[in-house]
């Protein structure tokens, strides 16, 4: 993700903070508006989120054109375990977990692997980058101001979604995965 966003928006802020209208010394001060009427607070679960972040639908869809030239459908992987995982060329763990992450794609008949790019980069300059670190699995590049629907905009990078076979999310894992950890989780089952 390149800084100019952020740049951006901040300077968005601070410009909003400048046009706020300045008292008239004549103006009579406004009336202080009624205490709102509050209900008492429900105590959330310990792992309950904001609604931002529990975006997550139990059976995700995803169909994004891959750099490859092909679309990747989620919805045709089903019977496997699917691991999706948001990533970035500039993510230095990111990029320490694709030989993991590739292996596993390879070598596992029944887990499959798609990268989704979660970074504002031309197909051009990925392929590029994928000519240098090679990967078994298809990469998407997501758009970062429209990311798919189905999964919570990720807290941080790498996120990764381990999605059983029958569609469902079995495990989201925020930072670096293993394919132990995967591997782990799909024993539980």
């Amino acid at each position: 993700m390149t800084l100019k966003p952020l740049l951006l928006a901040v300077s968005l802020l601070a410009l909003a903070g400048c046009n706020k209208p300045t008292a008239q010394p004549d103006a009579t001060p406004p009336a202080p508006a009624p205490a709102p009427v509050t209900e008492p607070a429900t105590p959330a679960a310990p792992d309950a989120a904001p609604e931002a972040e529990r975006k997550t639908v139990d059976q995700p869809r995803l169909v994004l054109p891959a750099v490859d030239g092909s679309t990747y459908d989620l919805a045709a992987h089903r019977g496997k375990w699917v691991v999706v995982n948001f990533w970035a060329t500039w993510c230095a763990p990111c990029r320490k977990e694709m030989p993991e992450l590739s292996a596993l794609h390879a070598m596992r008949e029944e887990i499959e692997v798609v990268g989704l790019a979660y970074e504002d980069i031309e197909p051009g300059e990925m392929k590029a980058f994928l000519q240098k670190r090679p990967v078994t699995y298809p990469i998407v590049i997501v758009d970062t101001y429209n990311p798919p629907e189905d999964f919570a905009i990720p807290r941080g990078l790498p996120m990764t979604y381990l999605i059983a076979p029958d569609g469902k999310v079995a495990k989201e894992f925020l930072g670096p995965v293993t394919a132990h950890d995967i591997e782990q989780r799909i024993a539980q089952r």
